[in-house]
C-alpha cells in the first residue's frame, strides 16, 4: 500500500523551453497537419497534449514513484486531462510545478490510484495550464 503521507507532496518546479523542432516532430507524430503546428514561417503553437511530453523533460520522469514503493512493471496510465488558460508557443519557457493531489484504492486494495496535478506557468509566472494525470498501480 502506498503511504498516504505523500498526498499533498510538492515536487521542485522545473522549467522547459518549447523547442520548435521538437514541436514540429510531435505534430507530425500525432498526424497534425495544421500549419499553426508545422509551418516554420508561422508562430508555432503547441498541440493540446504537447505539455504532457514536456512534463516528462526531467532525467527520471517517473523517479518520483520510487520513494513511494511503486514498481514500474505494476503501473498503468489511467487518465490524462488538460485545462488551458493561455496559448503556448515555440520559444516559450514554461515552468512545471507538480504535486500529488490524491492517493486512493479500489477493489479492496488490488488497485491504487495516484493523482498528480501540475500547474504550468509562463516566464512571467502567469498560469497557462493545469495538467492532471491518474496512474494506476496493480497489486497482487
Amino acid at each position: 500500500m502506498i503511504d498516504r503521507k505523500y498526498i499533498g507532496h510538492e515536487f521542485p518546479p522545473y522549467t522547459v523551453e518549447v523547442e520548435r523542432g521538437r514541436l514540429r516532430f510531435f505534430a507530425k507524430a500525432i498526424g497534425e497537419t495544421n500549419p499553426v503546428y508545422t509551418d516554420d514561417s508561422a508562430r508555432l503553437s503547441i498541440p493540446p497534449t504537447f505539455l504532457f511530453s514536456l512534463e516528462n523533460e526531467v532525467p527520471e520522469p517517473f523517479g518520483w514513484l520510487t520513494p513511494m514503493g511503486v514498481h514500474f512493471e505494476n503501473l498503468l496510465h489511467g487518465e490524462q486531462s488538460f485545462k488551458y488558460y493561455a496559448m503556448v508557443y515555440a520559444g516559450d519557457r514554461v515552468t512545471f510545478a507538480p504535486r500529488i493531489a490524491d492517493i486512493y484504492e479500489k477493489k479492496n486494495g488490488a488497485l491504487e490510484f495516484i493523482v498528480k496535478e501540475t500547474r504550468v506557468t509562463n516566464a512571467s509566472g502567469g498560469l497557462i495550464a493545469e495538467l492532471r494525470s491518474v496512474l494506476v498501480v496493480r497489486h497482487g
